[in-house]
């Protein structure tokens, strides 16, 4: 039983040295005391301030600067009713847009909304500009907020296009061109600043509902439209509630924040330092800028994503170059994973002041927090960082229409490879998924979640909420889960053939493999994706009676078997279909990096194809596992 007490002080008592009575009583004497003592400690150094550091902001080569929590109350309240005094309504039918980066005005813009009732809705630049005209429409918003002038104008040049005519009123954070203003006039649309909303007034606050609507959040989907996720304050509040049940967070805790707020996963976090009456930094608005970041900040609090832990782990493990050095590395983490896995976390090993405590520096030296999220993580990287960071690394999953979070790992769990147990906000069920020989019974099937942080739907669009939430108020995730025998949950696969790369962008590969088959020398594809990693691969089958042709034309003569081997063919493929994807508007992160020449088709004979002439992707994974492995492994 671990026995925290104040300053990181831990002592560790084994059940299984307790033999007699009397070391029973004694034991249960000295824990009663530990607890008393690490709560009255705990009391004493995080009473919540009334009036503490609550959002810090930063310029180039400064230290932060901090606005404090009635800064940031009463801005919020200005900001309020300065919407009010420009004929908004105070109530959850009013939509308000903010597309901005990671600001202090953001969460002041956001919380402007909670104080009059209204509903924040988050816009982002990746969803596309198709997908910012189709949200400002569905969510009738009439006002959004802008942290640039480059964002302003592409609202007003949409609007000047003929679209989002319900859009009236630009607020622009930072200065902008007074030409805006003019352009605005000639289309209807007010632009103004920020400040000059920000007004004082004697507008009294109006606060929602527990079942109000707080914030709709629009997921990027996979085809079509994005859906926009209606989520309450009551999912938010019992979220946050559920995670502060997974670790403690006090008022001396600061967080970083740089993951989109536009995401629910950072949401829930600073919802969480906020409730404590922790300080919430926030990086310049340069991913490249980060360390120097996290350096000056020197934050305790540090929500992430697999990719950025794939880098700090590529980073340890690239400067131990010669054999000694990575013989060394390898032998400090299997010491301080053994720790970790009795329940010691800590700084001041001899191998963290050896080989770690650089690594630890370039985070600003103080995180004893991390959470990752978004994608599954790699349990070696996980387990590597648990060991050389000397912090708690939990990992969570979920998803926007859970309010982020379901899963998350229990304080103590040094294992890995799975996404911990339910919140107390919620409750997991596997169903069977018959097609896919997936079986509650058995301890696997389709992830569903009930509970007050699930969603009230999609905006707008009842269909996909039918889909989405059952008549008992599941939310079928898609995902397949197994329960493993400690009582936590792991992801081992998807209902749907849709996936996440490492970064968290949905795939639908189907989609794109119906772009590359127009490609002339390919006759059949086959795309895949993996959550740990951050590219698309492709399996391709040349068109038999196409391909001597097409190899003709760069000079190669030779059988369909020998061509598929030659690299200038592939890389002549791989240009088609890239050009392709482009000409039909996949992302970058849609498009295969490499591929495979494969000479056989596909058949139903060779069980690769359904009867109804669709890919067995599982069989194809399965049999081309060792041509995808080698295809990751040469562009890493």
């Amino acid at each position: 039983i671990p026995v925290e007490f104040c300053k990181g002080v831990s002592v560790l008592i084994h059940l299984k040295n307790i033999t007699t009575v009397t070391e029973l009583i004694i034991f249960y004497s000295i824990s009663r005391f530990f607890f008393h003592y690490s709560v009255y400690c705990s009391l004493a150094q995080c009473s919540l301030p009334r009036n503490g550091p609550c959002l810090g902001y930063r310029k180039p080569g400064r230290p932060y600067q901090w606005l404090r929590y009635k800064q940031v109350s009463d801005r919020a309240e200005h900001l309020g009713s300065g919407l009010l005094h420009r004929g908004l309504k105070p109530n959850s039918d009013t939509f308000i847009g903010i597309f901005a980066q990671n600001r202090p005005e953001w969460i002041i813009g956001e919380l402007a909304c909670y104080t009059y009732s209204m509903v924040a809705v988050p816009l982002y630049d990746t969803l596309g500009p198709e997908a910012l005209v189709f949200i400002i429409d569905r969510a009738e918003i009439s006002t959004v907020l802008c942290d640039n002038q480059n964002k302003a104008e592409t609202l007003v040049q949409n609007r000047e296009k003929g679209q989002t005519p319900v859009l009236k009123t630009i607020i622009i954070m930072d200065t902008f061109d007074p030409e805006l203003v003019e352009r605005g006039k000639k289309i209807g649309v007010d632009v103004v600043s920020l400040q000059d909303v920000e007004v004082v007034s004697n507008d009294s606050p109006l606060p929602p509902k527990p079942d109000d609507l707080s914030i709709v959040c629009f997921t990027s989907g996979t085809t079509g439209n994005p859906k926009g996720a209606m989520l309450t304050h009551e999912n938010v509040v019992s979220d946050a509630a559920g995670v502060i049940r997974s670790f403690e967070v006090c008022a001396n805790d600061v967080s970083i924040s740089f993951l989109p707020l536009a995401h629910m996963f950072e949401r829930v976090v600073q919802t969480v330092l906020y409730g404590a009456g922790g300080k919430v930094g926030f990086f310049q608005g340069d991913i490249r800028l980060l360390p120097d970041d996290m350096k000056t900040l020197q934050p305790t609090i540090f929500p992430v994503v697999p990719r950025l832990l794939n880098r700090v782990y590529d980073k340890v493990q690239s400067g131990a170059k010669t054999p000694f050095k990575k013989w060394l590395l390898n032998f400090a983490v299997d010491r301080k994973y053994a720790e970790v896995r009795e329940g010691i976390i800590r700084k001041n090993s001899i191998w963290d002041k050896l080989i770690f405590h650089k690594v630890q520096e370039s985070l600003g030296g103080r995180v004893r927090v991390m959470v990752t999220g978004a994608a599954p993580i790699s349990p070696s990287v996980l387990n590597f960082l648990r060991a050389s960071l000397g912090c708690q690394i939990y990992e969570a999953y979920g998803q926007t229409e859970c309010t982020a979070g379901c899963t998350f790992t229990t304080p103590g769990d040094a294992t890995s490879g799975h996404v911990g147990a339910p919140l107390p906000c919620n409750i997991v069920k596997l169903v069977d998924v018959e097609e896919m020989n997936y079986f509650a019974s058995n301890g696997e099937g389709e992830v569903c979640i009930k509970g007050r942080n699930v969603f009230k739907g999609y905006l707008k669009d009842p269909e996909k909420t039918a889909e989405a939430l059952d008549e008992d108020g599941w939310l079928h995730t898609g995902d397949i889960g197994k329960w493993l025998p400690s009582g936590v949950l792991k992801i081992i696969d998807r209902k749907k053939n849709i996936f996440k790369l490492a970064q968290g962008e949905y795939i639908a590969p189907e989609k794109i493999e119906n772009v590359y088959v127009r490609s002339a020398p390919v006759a059949q594809v086959f795309v895949h994706g993996d959550s740990l990693q951050s590219c698309l691969v492709g399996i391709v089958v040349p068109d038999p009676e196409v391909l001597p042709s097409f190899a003709k034309n760069l000079g190669l003569q030779d059988s369909i078997d020998n061509l598929c081997k030659k690299t200038e063919i592939k890389k002549a493929i791989l240009s088609d279909m890239i050009k392709l994807g482009k000409e039909a508007g996949l992302k970058t992160f849609e498009q295969v990096k490499d591929v495979y020449l494969h000479p056989e088709q596909f058949t139903i004979e060779n069980g690769l194809l359904t009867p109804t002439l669709k890919a067995k992707r599982a069989e194809l994974k399965a049999l081309f596992q060792p041509q995808i492995d080698k295809l990751y492994a040469n562009i890493q």
